[in-house]
């Protein structure tokens, strides 16, 4: 489904690393690995001009980030979810990009982990100009209940769903969250 909602996209890639593996992979453990295979990968030697070389012994060094939502930060806080030294690695080695949710207090949750306030500088919280309230969970959620994505998603990836069955009233998924 990420190669279909990206097939238009010249700028973003997707790795099917993860879903290759034949069990489920921590978060950590997935950021180890982008971040190993960005470590190998040749040095940007373009600006942000794009062809603009940079000078000599600057090559870019990539930052990997992890993108989330604040119901996502806020999973941290749930008792034997997450192994407090894992949120601490992605915290201090990778970082987090949070963006706001309605009804979420990304904030608040940095403010009660210490975990979470230790690296707080390493965590962007995004301010969206325009509030959306549209996530993976949402629209998980209003395919289960047999409502219509259409515009929320590109039309590739809605086919690819109905065509698989998936998150639909009789699909064994059943309208719950999951957490990855």
């Amino acid at each position: 489904m990420a190669h279909l909602a990206l097939q238009t996209s010249n700028w973003i890639q997707v790795d099917p690393w993860e879903s290759e593996q034949a069990q489920w992979m921590e978060t950590v453990k997935v950021l180890r690995h982008h971040h190993s295979k960005l470590l190998r990968s040749p040095p940007q030697t373009e600006g942000p001009d794009h062809g603009k070389a940079l000078s000599p012994g600057h090559a870019a060094v990539p930052e990997l980030k992890l993108l989330c939502g604040a119901d996502f930060l806020k999973s941290f806080q749930t008792p034997h979810l997450w192994k407090d030294a894992h949120i601490q690695e992605i915290v201090e080695k990778f970082g987090l990009v949070c963006v706001g949710r309605m009804g979420y207090d990304p904030k608040g949750y940095v403010a009660e982990s210490p975990i979470l306030q230790r690296y707080q500088h390493n965590i962007h919280l995004a301010k969206e100009p325009v509030q959306n309230e549209i996530s993976a969970t949402y629209i998980r959620r209003a395919l289960g209940q047999g409502l219509s994505v259409k515009y929320l998603l590109p039309d590739a990836v809605i086919t690819y769903i109905k065509d698989h069955n998936l998150y639909s009233k009789d699909s064994s998924w059943k309208g719950k969250s999951t957490q990855s």
